[in-house]
């Protein structure tokens, strides 16, 4: 697909009524990557893997923040920064990790997940965490454990 055939698709979806967020992105990202699980699946394996999801992002020229989603002691969900590269102001890290949890499992209910983070998630995405009923957010190298998302009041 070329840059003329991504603006024709737009076009038409907008014509249709459609929302810009259904429409294939210009440069498609391609699939993420397989994740490769931790040899000892602890918690800082979890949030080693969250940084490296961050390294991830920086080196693509986006801001630094990383996360993961896990299930039952396995990665279900990666996700590096894609705002800058995406130019998509909803694509936080834990955004993206919800994003590709929920493609992986084939569900929009994450209960039983436990994101991990770089940084405390912000209002938007502690509420996707909410409404995707994840059990807990961990945050930081010092692994703070903040409880289940809440549906923070804005």
């Amino acid at each position: 697909m070329n840059a003329q055939d991504g603006f024709r698709d737009r076009r038409a979806a907008l014509a249709g009524g459609l929302s810009l967020l259904f429409v294939p992105r210009i440069a498609a990202a391609a699939s993420p990557p397989e994740i490769v699980q931790p040899e000892n699946p602890d918690p800082e394996a979890f949030m080693r893997r969250a940084f490296a999801a961050r390294d991830e992002a920086v080196r693509a020229g986006d801001q630094s923040y990383g996360a993961v989603m896990v299930k039952a002691g396995r990665i279900v969900g990666w996700g590096p920064s894609r705002v800058i590269v995406d130019r998509d102001p909803t694509a936080h890290a834990e955004m993206q990790a919800v994003r590709d949890a929920a493609r992986r499992l084939g569900t929009r209910d994450l209960s039983g997940c436990v994101i991990y983070a770089t940084s405390r998630p912000c209002a938007m995405c502690e509420t996707a965490l909410y409404w995707a009923h994840a059990e807990r957010i961990v945050h930081g190298a010092a692994l703070t454990d903040v409880g289940a998302p809440r549906y923070p009041s804005c």
